[in-house]
């Protein structure tokens, strides 16, 4: 007959294990933002990435492809975005500030509460259902994008026009 307090001290042993076993996953490192600043990544392509929080500050990103990505939260500061693709990309809270976006595709995009005050854009830049709420642009920048806005965001529903409160 095998004692009771073997049976305590294998249960002891088991509870033991998993509680460490825990411990040890709940210390996995999160992962940090990728950090592009100052590169030269002309034509790179970053389709369908998740790239949350990435800074972008001062990069060459002529002809770059970000259709499709999750750019939330992105830096992209005084970047060179010339004929970037941006089609379908989420840009929530995204900052364009001093960026240059000209002949830039923002087909689809969802710029909601991104920061572009001080933003280049061209009569060039395509945005076809884009969505614009809370986006803090200057009245030139604003009323440039009223010319050439047109279309309804497929993912929020927002008419382009609407969310630049253009007349």
């Amino acid at each position: 007959m095998i004692p009771r307090t073997f049976y305590y001290k294998r249960l002891f042993l088991i509870i033991t294990y998993v509680l460490i076993s825990f411990l040890l996953l709940a210390q996995i490192e999160p992962a940090w933002a990728v950090n592009y600043s100052q590169q030269n990544l002309v034509e790179r392509d970053f389709s369908g990435q998740d790239l949350r929080d990435a800074i972008f500050d001062h990069a060459n990103l002529r002809g770059a492809n970000f259709s499709h990505a999750n750019l939330q939260g992105v830096r992209f500061f005084s970047a060179n975005l010339e004929s970037a693709n941006f089609e379908g990309a989420d840009l929530r809270f995204a900052d364009l500030e001093s960026a240059r976006l000209t002949k830039v595709n923002f087909t689809n995009a969802i710029l909601e509460g991104a920061f572009a005050t001080n933003t280049l854009f061209s009569s060039t830049t395509i945005i076809d259902g884009a969505d614009f709420t809370d986006v803090l642009l200057r009245p030139d920048a604003e009323q440039k994008l009223c010319t050439i806005a047109k279309g309804t965001n497929p993912i929020t529903g927002k008419n382009t026009k609407d969310t630049l409160f253009c007349p």
